[in-house]
């Protein structure tokens, strides 16, 4: 189904999700126990059944992440995975871990038990929050409260009573459950003497052209129709790296992902070829993608689901005189740093070595838990005036996570930016992060050069318009 050796972190949730599965088949005890949502205060909104657990196992998880939680520094920052003990008594595992992700002031949290790798879980969980994100939008607090009916039937149809993810299409969960504006709609319309609502929330009249499953692909429903037929794909590229204190990067790759909003009618067979595919390395694909084909010709043959879907994700394969996860990093950072008795003060250089504008430059600077405040001013290379905001961008101080923001909107290219200034601590020895968290955007910029030469289509009669955006990121933690 797929190909990767990626690391979890940087592959597709839904891709690596099937992967996992695939290990996981055939043994029982590899399942998820359940799943919880809680609100900001730590209270579950919702939560999967236990039929195979007492009432007292998922109390267990939900206080287990609590007394983290309540132990945890203002940063709010804990193990993403909690073991929890049995508790006593017969029907408990012998011990079990709760694996968490936090979405906006809530916390989603998924217990496992016996030999599941916590892969799984956190997949799952993410597969979870993206299909949420599909059907409302905004995923928080007041969007499920109001729509608890829709999220359990979501629930119920993505984990199964043993514990094992189904179905995580959104493309087809929208016929087995559908969403709130849509159900809406259908049953507003619908005369006193409509047919009775089936399991799915909708008339059960509505499937008789063809259920979710009456498709001989199962990623694509029959009889899909549009008035204009267009494929779009956006390139994303992102940086990650990890800069020394001596300003040599210790780490450094480039991610990309092949996204594409597909609005086709019937069904298409794609054929998409690459100017330069031997830039690509430790692929991963969407279902639809021929992998054979692949190998064969690296070109990408597909029949597309409808609607928006990653198709794909690669690791940035550099010429062979580059040294593979050392790229060069395209900006520079230069702190000089003077703590003293409670506080100290700063001066931090930020310059661009891209011939191009950079776009929503963010720096942060954890100042320790004992910080109290700071005041800093904003000035160009080579310029004495300092400023609080304008071209230098803005700064801000988050009293509550305790960092210190520098927001540059628009960073011209090889050009340099000063904060100076000082911070405030309730500490005789202060102790502030030794590393800033940069952050960066290039539009219509691609580290990799990557581009899609020509997509053509096959099966349909119609002609298609496709568009292509290639944007790059850069996430960078640089050390001091």
């Amino acid at each position: 189904m797929t190909n990767s050796s990626l690391p979890f972190w940087k592959t597709s949730d839904h891709v690596i999700l099937d992967l996992c599965l695939v290990e996981a088949a055939g043994s029982a005890k590899m399942a998820i126990d359940g799943l919880i949502i809680l609100d900001a205060n730590g209270r579950p909104i919702i939560q999967s059944g236990y039929t195979s657990f007492p009432p007292a196992y998922p109390l267990l998880h939900i206080d287990a992440l609590n007394n983290e939680l309540a132990k945890a520094p203002s940063s709010g920052i804990i193990d993403p995975i909690i073991y929890v003990a049995s508790g006593g008594g017969g029907d408990m595992p012998d011990g079990s871990a709760c694996c968490h992700i936090q979405v906006r002031e809530m916390r989603m949290l998924a217990s496992i038990s016996g030999d599941l790798d916590p892969l799984v879980a956190f997949a799952f969980l993410q597969a979870f929050h993206d299909i949420l994100q599909d059907y409302f939008g905004t995923v928080s607090t007041v969007t499920l409260k109001g729509n608890f009916d829709t999220v359990y039937q979501l629930i119920e149809e993505i984990l199964d009573s043993s514990g094992h993810p189904l179905t995580t299409s959104p493309s087809i969960l929208r016929d087995i459950v559908i969403p709130p504006s849509l159900l809406s709609t259908l049953l507003a319309s619908l005369p006193a003497s409509a047919p009775s609502v089936g399991r799915s929330g909708g008339p059960t009249s509505l499937n008789n052209t063809g259920g979710a499953f009456a498709s001989p692909i199962p990623w694509r429903k029959v009889g899909v129709r549009h008035n204009s037929n267009e494929i779009l794909f956006d390139v994303t590229e992102e940086m990650r790296a990890i800069v020394g204190r001596n300003g040599a990067a210790l780490a450094s790759n480039v991610i990309g992902t092949i996204e594409c909003n597909s609005r086709l009618s019937g069904m298409p067979d794609l054929l998409a070829s690459f100017s330069n595919p031997n830039v690509m390395a430790e692929c991963t694909f969407h279902p639809c993608v021929r992998l054979q084909r692949w190998k064969r010709e690296q070109t990408l043959s597909f029949i597309p689901p409808d609607g928006k879907f990653v198709l794909g994700e690669y690791q940035y394969a550099p010429p062979q005189k580059v040294v593979v996860n050392n790229l060069p990093i395209p900006i520079a950072l230069k702190p000089n740093i003077i703590i003293g008795e409670l506080g100290g003060s700063f001066t931090v250089t930020f310059t661009s070595r891209m011939m191009k504008a950079m776009e929503n430059v963010k720096i942060e600077w954890y100042l320790g838990e004992d910080a109290t405040g700071a005041q800093c001013t904003l000035s160009g290379a080579g310029s004495g005036v300092g400023s609080t905001g304008g071209a230098e961008g803005s700064w801000t101080f988050d009293s509550r996570k305790k960092i210190l923001r520098w927001e540059i909107p628009s960073m011209h290219s090889s050009g340099s930016r000063i904060l100076r200034g000082s911070w405030t601590s309730k500490a005789q020895v202060p102790r502030p992060a030794h590393a800033f968290q940069i952050r960066f955007e290039l539009p219509s910029y691609s580290f990799s050069s990557l581009k899609i030469d020509h997509v053509r289509l096959s099966s349909e009669t119609y002609k298609m318009y496709k568009g292509v955006r290639m944007q790059s990121c850069g996430s960078v933690e640089w050390r001091w």
